[in-house]
């Protein structure tokens, strides 16, 4: 599993992967629309609403120099390429943005023959934005809180879901991981954290949550190797929440009538990760209290 194409590597969580991945030693190519500010590893041009693009993207193989020219099919898709948010564009273009890319990139990995793909659903599908009016059945959230997205793009990743479930029926043998991110944050975003401290009900609407892009790498690696065939979403969090609270306090404050599971300890993030810990071995590093 050394020769991976990112999707969207020159976007927020794309640049940390492909360069997470580039100095662990893997052969990287970034697949864009636009090159990268962080430009660790080749970069390939590519409409991912272009079905023949796709294809023909997963196919590179460089110039006769270039590392990729060692292989014909890469090992594994790492698929981060979206409308990264909800509000960004109307509704129908970021649903038919989202909903046609990750089918191409999902069928034309299976048409080449790769039987690993990584990619980025979103916590969003889990009913965000949360509020006292809509908030969460309890918390912290898991894997098994109902699906219940608010907008074109949680509904894009919703389906996103879906269709990994079936293709993954359809082809025995293969496996779609979607990680289920909470909000990236590059290290220089933490200097805006302390502006939040004031207002619990700025951040209520992800449960106070975050992932550290670094540790948004970490989680990708540690999908490229987990012992796992078939389809299955996992949350990818920090184990800390953004605010200095204790995250009790915060939901008493903020969701009081909302079931809280087991204890609430310091700071302990409410975007539950304790799924991604025994399956995948993934353990958050960094934190912003510690920038």
């Amino acid at each position: 599993m050394k020769n991976i194409v990112v999707t969207g590597g020159s976007g927020k969580a794309g640049r940390a992967v492909c360069r997470h991945l580039v100095e662990q030693g893997y052969s990287v190519l970034n697949v864009d629309v636009q090159p990268s500010s962080d430009p660790v590893c080749p970069f390939y041009r590519v409409d991912l609403n272009d079905r023949g693009q796709v294809i023909d993207a997963l196919q590179w193989t460089g110039g006769q120099d270039h590392p990729f020219r060692k292989f014909a099919t890469p090992d594994a898709v790492v698929h981060f390429a979206a409308i990264p948010a909800p509000d960004l564009q109307p509704e129908d273009v970021t649903f038919r943005n989202n909903m046609l890319s990750t089918y191409n990139v999902f069928d034309a990995a299976l048409r080449v023959g790769i039987k690993r793909i990584v990619w980025a659903s979103s916590e969003t599908t889990l009913g965000l934005p949360f509020s006292p009016e809509n908030p969460p059945a309890y918390a912290p959230v898991d894997e098994d809180h109902p699906m219940r997205p608010e907008s074109a793009y949680s509904l894009s990743k919703d389906l996103g879901e879906e269709m990994a479930r079936q293709m993954a029926r359809w082809n025995p043998g293969t496996s779609f991981i979607g990680l289920r991110l909470s909000n990236v944050m590059l290290p220089e975003d933490y200097a805006r954290f302390p502006s939040w401290q004031n207002d619990p009900a700025f951040r209520q609407w992800n449960l106070w949550g975050y992932i550290d892009a670094r540790d948004c790498a970490q989680a990708v690696e540690k999908a490229l190797h987990v012992e796992l065939v078939g389809a299955d979403a996992f949350i990818i969090a920090n184990a800390d929440t953004v605010m200095e609270a204790p995250s009790a306090d915060l939901m008493a404050q903020v969701f009081p009538g909302v079931p809280v599971k087991g204890t609430l300890s310091g700071h302990q993030t409410l975007l539950s990760i304790d799924k991604a810990r025994r399956v995948l071995g993934y353990a958050p590093q960094f934190s912003w209290r510690d920038a």
